[in-house]
């Protein structure tokens, strides 16, 4: 993506430089800053290549993020066969990204790397499937296993805060 940036014009660099001034790196050992215009050109390019987006050459304006669907995380274990499920009360729309790690230790609280499995699958009866995002990426978690999920919504390569959740993965009913 960066050597996009060196492909704009001086009147283009100088847009994402000026939309950049306004946006915060991540705080790391309790500092941030304002990200440089290429810094910002990579982050939501990157973000809409994940998607399989088109790249975008002037900065988006910073959208107004709707309250996210997903409110929880169950784990059910019928007979052997484990589902996970979002509850989601709304329809999570199509910009609605979902991200979970590997199944962990019952005693993990933190998640440890999250990756991105996929968008929100459309909800039935309130509640968006997410087994096989999950399953296709790591497997069948075993019972008494840790799952962090984390779902978030991105528009025009814009994320808005993450939303986390975690369940144990429970004994056969």
């Amino acid at each position: 993506q960066a050597h996009r940036f060196d492909v704009l014009t001086a009147q283009q660099q100088d847009a994402w430089s000026t939309a950049a001034a306004n946006v915060r790196s991540k705080a790391s050992l309790g500092q941030s800053g304002p990200l440089t215009g290429l810094q910002l050109f990579v982050k939501l390019n990157a973000m809409l290549s994940l998607l399989g987006q088109d790249p975008v050459d002037a900065p988006p304006a910073v959208p107004a993020f709707s309250a996210l669907a997903p409110q929880n995380l169950v784990i059910t274990n019928t007979g052997g066969t484990i589902a996970l499920k979002l509850t989601c009360p709304t329809s999570p729309g199509q910009n609605t990204l979902i991200r979970a790690s590997a199944p962990q230790n019952s005693g993990i609280r933190r998640a440890p790397g999250l990756r991105i499995l996929g968008m929100c699958p459309t909800p039935a009866q309130g509640s968006a499937d997410i087994t096989s995002l999950y399953s296709s990426r790591y497997g069948v978690p075993g019972v008494g296993t840790r799952i962090f999920v984390q779902a978030n919504m991105v528009t025009d390569g814009w994320q808005s805060a993450a939303v986390q959740f975690s369940a144990l993965v429970p004994a056969s009913a």
